[in-house]
């Protein structure tokens, strides 16, 4: 948030309404922050549109990583003890592909962690000032963002979508 824009939370008792007012939002300049919502809503996440999470690809590299690193482990450390047995090659595939598997399921976790935190932004030191625990219960909030200038008509937008306003100064 910057000096010149404001944020106003609308505090809505019908999840149909937070999701009407989302929508009604996204037709704006006005810029929506964050969500609240005491149950998991397809309505209110519909009405957002959220972009497709990157997690999988985290995922992804992290498998790809993770198989090369555990095919190149067995094999550096084949090399390294050099125990021919019958004839056999040192670097024998079969058995190491086996050990890359078992890097790729590892990392692929490894990666899949990363990506949850990362993508979700965790850990969260700020504080929520517009929280309200409420939303925890039975409401939805809504908080969106201004210009300073445009405060009136936002607040004016809440009301007539059925909110209850709640800011920072009160």
């Amino acid at each position: 948030m910057t000096a010149d824009t404001i944020s106003i939370m609308g505090v809505f008792s019908s999840q149909r309404g937070a999701a009407d007012a989302i929508d009604r939002l996204r037709e704006t300049s006005w810029a929506i922050e964050r969500v609240h919502s005491p149950i998991p809503s397809h309505e209110i996440e519909d009405a957002l549109q959220p972009p497709k999470s990157k997690v999988g690809w985290f995922t992804l590299v992290g498998g790809i990583v993770g198989f090369f690193a555990g095919f190149s482990l067995a094999a550096f450390t084949a090399t390294r003890w050099s125990l021919i047995v019958s004839g056999k090659p040192v670097v024998a595939l079969v058995p190491f592909f086996i050990v890359g598997f078992e890097f790729t399921i590892l990392f692929a976790v490894f990666g899949n962690v990363l990506g949850l935190i990362s993508q979700a932004r965790l850990p969260r030191f700020d504080t929520q000032p517009l929280y309200d625990e409420r939303f925890t219960g039975d409401c939805f909030g809504v908080l969106a963002r201004c210009p300073i200038g445009e405060k009136e008509k936002l607040t004016r937008f809440f009301e007539e979508n059925g909110a209850e306003i709640k800011t920072a100064d009160e």
